[in-house]
């Protein structure tokens, strides 16, 4: 390692959490940790701090939760700690050039994605749904646009069929914190020898919607397989029994021609609930109803008896 640097640290969720251990167990000094403020979480909405802000507690750093970065005061307080960097994980706000030009070395940001592939906000649930065969981490100095500034290190790996955004979240937040520190152990010659984007394959991943979740059963099996994948841990992917909600947490996929109407429940028994697609059919293995724990399809039979041939997605639950 170089000459120990002065870091700030910026941000909020879980993903960001390896990356700030890494750097409190390294001989670079955290001066300071920014992260979202406290919010309503739970079912009794208690204000909950981010997980970034339980890790720095843990080391006993100093924590921040500006509203933004638009108060001169907040922006003179960083200055005040006199970074040579500043990284970013996951923030969630927006630096303005006055603020990425405080750190002596700028700001790097630690993106679970290859870019130019999928910039913005869910790179990982994007590349799931878009049924990508890879993916991975890139380390960045960060610019003004949104997720347009050169490139200091990238290392993907494979996404597997059974891979969810949770599965996969692991494994790039693990990734970036080893990234980021092979980065800080040389930045003056990673910052040197930074690679620009290239403008061929650009593709943004545009921010999650509940609305996004209800399964469309006139889609491919394997379409459908992807959505759940990557809406687990959330939204979840979910469709309607008897007109209730009914979420899939689970399923694949069966290469089987039919003739019934997409949403038909072709059989439900010990290997899942078989359900007709627009092509091929989605075998559902763990589902859970409004309220309800969550239940392997086995355990689901049990207490929903003839399955066959209801309707899935239709306010009647009938076909």
């Amino acid at each position: 390692m170089t000459t120990p640097l002065r870091i700030v640290y910026a941000g909020t969720p879980e993903f960001a959490v390896p990356a700030l251990a890494a750097l409190c167990a390294t001989g670079h000094e955290v001066v300071a940790v920014y992260t979202q403020p406290d919010r309503p979480a739970g079912r009794g909405r208690v204000l909950t701090a981010s997980p970034v802000k339980a890790c720095a507690q843990l080391h006993s750093l100093p924590v921040i939760q500006p509203i933004n970065f638009r108060d001169p005061t907040t922006v003179e307080q960083l200055r005040s700690y006199q970074p040579d960097v500043m990284v970013v994980a996951a923030y969630g706000l927006i630096l303005s050039q006055a603020v990425l030009d405080i750190p002596r070395f700028g700001c790097i940001n630690i993106h679970a994605s290859l870019l130019p592939r999928w910039r913005g906000a869910a790179p990982i649930q994007r590349a799931i749904l878009a049924g990508d065969t890879e993916t991975g981490v890139t380390i960045m100095r960060m610019e003004a646009g949104l997720d347009t500034g050169p490139m200091l290190k990238k290392q993907g790996f494979a996404l597997s069929a059974q891979d969810t955004a949770a599965s996969v979240h692991d494994r790039l937040s693990t990734l970036g914190a080893t990234l980021l520190m092979q980065v800080l152990n040389d930045l003056p010659d990673a910052l040197h020898q930074a690679i620009p984007q290239p403008q061929d394959g650009v593709t943004y991943a545009k921010k999650l919607s509940k609305e996004e979740a209800m399964l469309d059963w006139s889609l491919p099996a394997e379409q459908l397989d992807r959505q759940i994948r990557a809406f687990n841990p959330w939204p979840i992917a979910e469709t309607r029994l008897h007109g209730q909600q009914l979420r899939v947490w689970r399923a694949d996929v069966m290469l089987n021609d039919h003739n019934k109407t997409p949403g038909t429940v072709l059989a439900a028994n010990n290997n899942g609930i078989q359900v007709a697609c627009g092509s091929d059919v989605l075998n559902l293995l763990e589902v859970q109803l409004a309220g309800r724990n969550r239940l392997s399809a086995t355990e689901f039979i049990r207490s929903h008896h003839q399955l066959t041939g209801v309707q899935l997605g239709a306010s009647t639950g009938m076909p």
